[in-house]
């Protein structure tokens, strides 16, 4: 007999009682649906860390300010916070530090014509986009002229273009940043959101970041300095206000180390140099995106291991379920198999029979399992907020998993009536 007709005849067979079949599949469904979610969340998440180490540059440590508990006047007669002169400190420290890229942050509002948006303002050097792997769409990032004239000129994210120019380029056009003009020069492409759970790591829009000189900065737009000056053009005289205002405070330093297996050795030197010029107070923070990764990939790993033994749990209450329905069938279809072993069918004939029957059972249980596994992954999607990516690997694993259970545990049954005696079986009633 075919193949074909054999899966055929075990559907028609196992039709005959739909609920108890269907009974008998569920935990099959539930197994293959937990294996897919299982494999979309995990994967979900390793393209999201992958994602985020390289927005955060696979080969930096990151180093950023934070806030410690004593007052502003305590702070300020211990440590000067984190600063430049850290960064001169730290240059020296490693021949494998290949840049390092310091950083001013405010948030301010941002105008063109009458649209105003609030928006994160950088003000860095000009190795930014080579630290960060950022690509422009648009015009050029700014460069050692801009930065040795303290420019008023910007480069934007493209969620600000999007908003204030939707239908042309944004070259050489102006827009208000607080209290001063800037001319932008260049559109950063768009990047992928983060999230997590350290300052740096926090859920963040960098879309929403405008970029200008890091003196542009520190001399124009310091929180110090009073609106009227921040409005001025002549800034000959710029040692003198850094020198009566704290101009070397600076909110993150991003070091670029030349070697992924020296990481670990240059964080360990930074950490060592900071806290003997920080006097052991703890207003930093140093962040490893490795670690963040291994860190991730360790609480995945726990998660996976969890959603296996459900998944685990399922399928072998299914494969019982399957054994436990064959062996009624059996029992049923008694007289059925003495019937066709007296017509010529043999004990092969009888065994492949009955496991077509439960291979039907984990083929047609393995489909709505893919389709309760996308239900699953939606659900987790949208109300867990959980980034999700169903592979077709993940499908054919969950599938083949299915089949498999269908197999081993149909055998034994299908064993079972292969080896029933003829003529006791015409006999039974």
């Amino acid at each position: 007999m075919k193949k074909a007709d054999l899966f055929k005849i075990g559907v028609e067979e196992l039709s005959s009682n739909k609920l108890r079949t269907f009974l008998t599949m569920l935990g099959i469904i539930f197994g293959v649906g937990s294996v897919i979610s299982m494999l979309s969340i995990g994967e979900g998440a390793r393209t999201e860390t992958l994602e985020q180490i390289e927005l955060l540059g696979s080969n930096n440590i990151i180093v950023r300010a934070q806030e410690i508990e004593i007052s502003k006047k305590e702070t300020n007669s211990y440590t000067p916070g984190l600063n430049l002169n850290d960064l001169e400190a730290i240059k020296k420290i490693s021949p494998y530090i290949y840049s390092l890229t310091p950083q001013r942050e405010s948030k301010e509002k941002v105008m063109f014509k009458s649209n105003i948006i609030e928006a994160n303002i950088i003000g860095t050097l000009v190795n930014y986009p080579n630290t960060f792997n950022s690509k422009l769409s648009e015009g050029i990032f700014f460069n050692d002229f801009h930065m040795q004239k303290y420019a008023n000129v910007c480069v934007i994210g493209s969620d600000i273009k999007n908003e204030f120019f939707k239908y042309k380029s944004p070259i050489n056009e102006k827009i208000k940043i607080g209290d001063l003009w800037f001319t932008i020069i260049g559109v950063i492409s768009a990047k992928k959101s983060i999230s997590g759970n350290t300052p740096s790591t926090s859920f963040r829009n960098f879309n929403l970041d405008i970029y200008i000189p890091f003196t542009t900065m520190s001399f124009k737009m310091d929180k110090y300095i009073e609106p009227s000056k921040r409005k001025e053009t002549n800034w000959r005289d710029a040692a003198r206000i850094a020198n009566a205002i704290d101009r070397k405070t600076i909110d993150q330093l991003t070091i670029k180390v030349t070697s992924d297996d020296k990481m670990l050795e240059v964080a360990y030197l930074v950490n060592k140099i900071l806290t003997r010029k920080h006097y052991n107070i703890e207003d930093y923070k140093i962040i490893i995106p490795e670690e963040i990764m291994a860190q991730k990939q360790k609480t995945q790993r726990i998660f996976n291991i969890v959603m296996g033994a459900i998944a685990g749990i399922s399928l072998l209450v299914g494969g019982i379920g399957i054994m436990n329905i064959m062996l009624a069938n059996i029992m049923e279809r008694t007289r059925e198999i003495g019937i066709r072993r007296a017509v010529g069918a043999t004990r092969q004939d009888v065994l492949q029979q009955f496991i077509f029957e439960a291979l039907s059972i984990s083929f047609v249980g393995g489909i709505l399992g893919i389709i309760t596994g996308y239900v699953l992954t939606a659900i987790i999607s949208n109300y867990a907020e959980w980034r999700t990516i169903i592979t077709p690997f993940s499908i054919v694993l969950a599938f083949f998993v299915s089949v498999i259970v269908g197999f081993v545990f149909g055998s034994y049954p299908a064993k079972k009536a292969a080896e029933k005696d003829p003529i006791e079986s015409l006999r039974y009633e």
